[in-house]
């Protein structure tokens, strides 16, 4: 059985992450969200290899365009089930159309299987109507995803705890956001506890989780106007005890290829 992932884009234009389980001639494929548009899903899924009528399932996070994109049209071309949260569904209303993808529901702590693989939703502090984060089991390894959440909490340290590898998001330099040309109220919304994380934050989660067999923590979802590579990886790699170049960042245009947890 072996366990990887990849990135087909990472950051406030759109985000996807695909997770595989394989076995022998078994594979499942899920996709966690889909922030782009169907034919650029269909371009970057294909960069990776893979086919959209491959996917087993698509999980969406949250409501937010970056995240929840093309995910019920490209559902419901390519006929995958889509998984959310009852608040996350409802707060898409407007996006189903006339889109007839088949909706799943989930909930935090309520584990559900895809395929070969264990699925473990948990909430996070965003604003958004019923945020979801997940954890993916294949019975061997874990892989834990954290994004699009304001502040650390021991909650979802607890559910962070004994990953094999993470996903994690450093979204901003506190100061880059504080001198930013951004205006005072989507500062306050980033910054805030329910906005995004900022690369300190990260690194204080990380340093709270981290153990012996977490071997791989990519950065994702950084600001293009509010944060670097350099300083995204610097503040991942102290926790970690490893230098910034041995820190994988989830690009906006190029995603993360394969890795194996």
């Amino acid at each position: 059985m072996t366990l990887r992932f990849a990135s087909l884009g990472s950051g406030s234009e759109g985000n996807a992450l695909l997770v595989e389980s394989a076995s022998g001639a078994t594979c499942t494929r899920i996709l966690l969200d889909c922030g782009f548009g169907i034919r650029e899903t269909v371009r970057r899924l294909e960069r990776l290899g893979c086919a959209p009528e491959s996917l087993s399932a698509i999980l969406v996070t949250h409501e937010h365009s970056d995240h929840v994109g093309s995910a019920y049209a490209f559902a419901a071309k390519f006929n995958i089930p889509v998984w959310t949260s009852h608040g996350t569904y409802r707060a898409t209303e407007n996006l189903r159309g006339a889109d007839r993808a088949a909706v799943r529901f989930c909930r935090a702590d309520d584990m559900f299987c895809v395929g070969d693989l264990q699925i473990l939703p948990y909430t996070v502090p965003h604003d958004a109507r019923e945020p979801l984060q997940f954890v993916f089991n294949d019975g061997a390894r874990r892989l834990g995803v954290l994004t699009d959440a304001g502040m650390s909490t021991e909650y979802l340290c607890t559910h962070l705890t004994g990953m094999h590898a993470l996903v994690l998001e450093c979204n901003h330099d506190r100061e880059m956001l504080a001198n930013s040309a951004y205006p005072w109220s989507l500062k306050r919304r980033i910054g805030g506890d329910f906005g995004h994380l900022a690369n300190d934050i990260a690194a204080a989660i990380l340093t709270r989780v981290r153990h012996d067999a977490l071997h791989t923590v990519v950065a994702a979802h950084l600001s293009k106007q509010n944060n670097t590579p350099l300083l995204a990886a610097e503040a991942i790699a102290v926790p970690l005890g490893a230098s910034a170049e041995d820190v994988p960042i989830a690009d906006q245009e190029e995603g993360l290829i394969w890795r194996t947890v």
